[in-house]
């Protein structure tokens, strides 16, 4: 089984051997902040991914503007977590943030979120 699918599942010890691995990468956080137990841990967890993210894409030669798309794998990891800092955002009450995000994702892929992750995040957020 794939590591990070091992923090998703809930593993305490995958999660932190997969952050000790690979700290900048999105997916590592997006799969914290699916594991977390409460929406505080999930905005921390998706908001490290977020900027992990912003780091990997200007690192690439992405300049704050221009399509980042879902259909891209080397994408979802980033934008797993600015869906799930939206949603985070939005359970802990933070309205300005939430838009932000819902946003800042629509200007990266005008065609919206896929709805198979739509779908999978609203079961962690009901």
């Amino acid at each position: 089984m794939h590591l990070t699918s091992q923090v998703v599942s809930g593993n305490h010890d995958a999660r932190e051997q997969a952050v000790r691995l690979a700290p900048r990468s999105s997916l590592v956080w997006w799969a914290c902040g699916w594991a977390a137990k409460d929406a505080v841990d999930r905005y921390a967890a998706f908001r490290v991914g977020y900027h992990r993210g912003l780091d990997s894409l200007r690192a690439n030669g992405w300049r704050g503007s221009g399509y980042v798309r879902w259909a891209h794998p080397g994408n979802l990891g980033f934008l797993r977590c600015l869906l799930g800092l939206q949603l985070a955002a939005g359970a802990v009450g933070e309205a300005d943030e939430e838009e932000r995000c819902r946003l800042f994702l629509l200007q990266l892929d005008p065609s919206g979120v896929p709805s198979d992750e739509a779908r999978r995040f609203g079961e962690i957020f009901e």
